[in-house]
């Protein structure tokens, strides 16, 4: 039996940062900044516009009151610090993501109006029900507008697991800027040492790189192929490699 060697797996470098504009749907005020705060710090950095759409209201993240307003302003301090162009707030409930034709057209929209050339999500293996809806609904927004000729780069991005990966992000200098931004969402980690463990994540992606890359984030870039096709037959065929 003769197995794929590790190169078929995984990235033994890190790339460039995608070509902007950059249009990132994260489910909840945080992720954009868990998964993928180090590139966002990089894309500020080298002037690489960018736009977040926050997917649900954050309901269900702690026992506050007043919880959906606070979270409402942690993301818009954020934003601010990591030089959002603009903010979109679609306050879906919390832990009910539906994959539905309203929201995958809402995204199409949201596409087509940002204009981006690479178009983040949370990658489809994650753990949370309401990230791996996100997935789906953009995968079928990305499709929709595919057969209008519309085809930015797709990008799936880890969150609170790893992923199948084939690109890695160095965010090695801006690791203290990413805690910075992390450090803004106090209502969550109140709740979790969500900052800890996502640099954990970040450390645990360098395993095949080399060692002047401290901190890495992991992301899937899908082909205009893969796009085509069902993001269950995608998964799949990635499951394959390891078989």
């Amino acid at each position: 039996m003769n197995l794929n060697p590790e190169h078929r797996l995984i990235p033994f470098g890190v790339s460039p940062l995608p070509a902007g504009p950059w249009l990132v749907f994260a489910p909840h005020a945080d992720d954009e900044t868990f998964g993928m705060g180090g590139a966002m710090v990089r894309a500020r950095e080298e002037n690489v516009e960018t736009h977040l759409v926050v997917v649900t209201d954050g309901a269900l993240g702690g026992d506050r009151d007043d919880l959906v307003a606070v979270r409402k302003t942690e993301v818009e301090q954020v934003a601010e610090l990591l030089g959002i162009k603009q903010l979109h707030n679609w306050d879906e409930p919390d832990r009910g993501v539906q994959v539905c034709q309203r929201l995958i057209d809402k995204a199409a929209e949201q596409i087509r109006a940002s204009a981006p050339a690479s178009v983040f999500f949370p990658a489809p293996m994650e753990l949370h029900p309401d990230h791996r809806a996100t997935a789906y609904v953009v995968w079928g927004a990305l499709q929709q507008l595919r057969q209008q000729g519309i085809a930015p780069a797709a990008f799936g991005y880890e969150i609170g697991v790893q992923n199948p990966v084939n690109y890695f992000i160095d965010m090695t200098a801006q690791k203290a800027a990413k805690e910075k931004v992390m450090d803004i969402y106090a209502s969550q980690n109140s709740e979790n040492n969500y900052p800890e463990l996502v640099l954990a994540l970040n450390k645990g992606r360098t395993f095949s790189l080399p060692p002047e890359v401290e901190y890495a984030e992991g992301f899937y870039r899908f082909s205009e192929e893969e796009v085509g096709a069902s993001l269950q037959d995608v998964l799949r065929a990635i499951v394959e490699l390891y078989l």
